[in-house]
């Protein structure tokens, strides 16, 4: 195996939002106790794995977005069989993966993907969950495909969660509209899902009985979630997403909120001109916290376990556009400090905290790796 020692350096000032201020603050990164780290590659040689989960035997599924599954087992890539039809277009291919809380007793493993359904040209974004039998997928059951369908190849979203309850989350993107889709809650697309495991529609959820609205959305007024992960102490839905030029953000999700795009944005259009002059307006949702320059954030994991107490419960967050994980220090809701992890690394897919405790980063172009403390 290859090890490389990484010393965790220092990242510049940052601007953040605290929710309950309203306002920016600048905060000094503390450098003061840098620890040293290895890392070491666990499955090489991937394409641009998107997803990834561990089953009970400690073996590994892997998403690659061009339209492959790995399980990654006992050191060898076995390829699995019998796969939806996936429409692979710019952002959209398989996406992510994830185990039902109860899967040791029902055997539900949870896929989104880019899907052709539904006619028209292009694909959407699809919540799929199936049964692993030996080398190929079973009893696969179609749960909810976001329409239209568009040959639009950016901001498929993707991620999926599980919360305590047993309610399934997804994200999907704004699919390139955001002038029609994300304010829109009798349009798919911009959203956060849930459901229940098998794909019914909670009574409880905000625009049941609205007329004409998607009653599977929790929450809209997003451009592209492309992290998801269930707060360790409070249960809490965290998402990040990403900005245009600049104002990625991550936000804590409650049900009904809009989050404000394109209305409220701290980023500007591609080209540097503007597209709004708002950072909040009064019932949208500010972000918790907000990046300018965009990092391009991708996958994002509570810091669980034991093998990095001095990290306990604070967030992680991958970028694509800066090749780093950067850790968010959390005082409760709020974000304290910053810290770049594994700089250099290379564009950062996912990030998730593995059943042993350790971070594992998804590379574009490389594999997986882990971090393990010295």
């Amino acid at each position: 195996m290859r090890f490389v020692v990484l010393v965790l350096s220092a990242a510049l000032l940052f601007s953040c939002r605290s929710e309950s201020q309203n306002q920016e603050n600048t905060l000094a990164l503390d450098n003061g106790n840098s620890s040293t780290y290895r890392i070491e590659t666990v499955v090489p040689e991937l394409s641009n794995p998107w997803g990834m989960t561990w089953m009970p035997d400690g073996s590994m599924l892997i998403t690659e977005k061009g339209g492959e599954l790995i399980h990654f087992k006992n050191g060898q890539k076995i390829f699995i069989e019998n796969l939806p039809d996936i429409y692979v277009r710019g952002q959209g291919g398989f996406l992510d993966v994830a185990l039902h809380p109860d899967y040791a007793n029902n055997g539900w493993i949870y896929f989104t993907h880019a899907s052709r359904e539904g006619g028209g040209d292009g694909g959407n974004t699809k919540l799929i969950r199936a049964k692993l039998d030996g080398n190929k997928l079973t009893n696969i059951e179609s749960l909810y495909k976001a329409m239209p369908n568009s040959t639009k190849g950016q901001h498929f979203g993707s991620r999926i969660a599980f919360d305590a309850e047993g309610f399934v989350y997804f994200s999907v993107g704004d699919r390139g509209n955001r002038d029609v889709n994300p304010q829109d809650i009798k349009r798919d697309n911009g959203k956060i899902y849930r459901l229940y495991d098998d794909g019914r529609i909670p009574d409880d959820n905000p625009f049941v009985g609205v007329a004409g609205a998607k009653e599977a959305i929790f929450s809209y007024g997003h451009r592209n979630p492309q992290g998801m992960d269930v707060h360790p102490v409070t249960g809490d839905i965290w998402t990040h997403e990403h900005g245009p030029k600049g104002g990625d953000e991550v936000n804590i999700i409650k049900k009904g909120a809009n989050y404000g795009w394109p209305v409220i944005s701290y980023g500007v259009n591609y080209s540097g001109t503007s597209f709004t002059d708002k950072t909040e307006q009064e019932g949208m949702e500010a972000p918790l916290h907000y990046w300018v320059p965009s990092i391009a954030p991708c996958g994002m994991a509570f810091v669980t376990g034991d093998k990095f107490p001095q990290w306990k419960n604070d967030l992680l967050v991958g970028s694509l556009k800066f090749n780093y994980v950067e850790l968010l220090k959390l005082d409760g809701d709020r974000v304290i400090g910053r810290e770049k992890i594994a700089d250099g690394i290379g564009r950062v897919r996912n990030v998730r905290i593995g059943p042993n405790g350790y971070i594992y980063i998804a590379l574009e172009g490389q594999g997986i790796v882990r971090l393990l403390p010295n």
